[in-house]
């Protein structure tokens, strides 16, 4: 944040965080939670976000950085196992000109692909086509991660 930009009033993953939007939660952490991307660019587009308001990879904990990767190593995982892509986009955008739609909140993204996907859709004709509603996403997504979350807890 800076003098010409002081940061939002509210913030859409901070009111997640906080139990709102839990029609679009996929599964939460003790730090992080997992939420479906409520203007996807494919399929399944979903992001992994601290629960604390950071802006930084630089601004995590150890703890909050372990479980930012080991959620978003779940959702690759999950996405695998649930929708079979080519292929998965994971990315970061740090800042407006990165293409941070969501600057002051860090998240990670990830976006199944295809190939042969539509996703040029959205570049060119400014149009995203996407055949699954999100509640069907989030049906699709959610078991498998409470799943691998129960996996990850089992003692032995």
């Amino acid at each position: 944040m800076t003098a010409s930009d002081p940061g939002p009033t509210s913030c859409v993953f901070c009111d997640a965080a906080d139990g709102s939007h839990a029609d679009l939660v996929v599964i939460r952490g003790s730090l992080v939670y997992v939420v479906l991307n409520l203007y996807p660019y494919n399929n399944g587009h979903l992001m992994v976000v601290p629960n604390r308001h950071i802006a930084t990879l630089g601004d995590l904990t150890v703890d909050e950085a372990a479980d930012l990767l080991q959620f978003t190593k779940d959702a690759e995982r999950a996405l695998t196992e649930a929708y079979r892509p080519d292929g998965i986009n994971v990315g970061i955008n740090l800042g407006r000109a990165a293409g941070a739609g969501i600057v002051h909140h860090l998240h990670v993204h990830l976006v199944p692909r295809w190939n042969g996907d539509t996703n040029f859709m959205s570049a060119i004709g400014e149009v995203r086509v996407l055949p699954e509603d999100l509640t069907a996403t989030l049906a699709r997504l959610r078991p498998v991660f409470e799943r691998l979350k129960a996996q990850r807890t089992r003692p032995g």
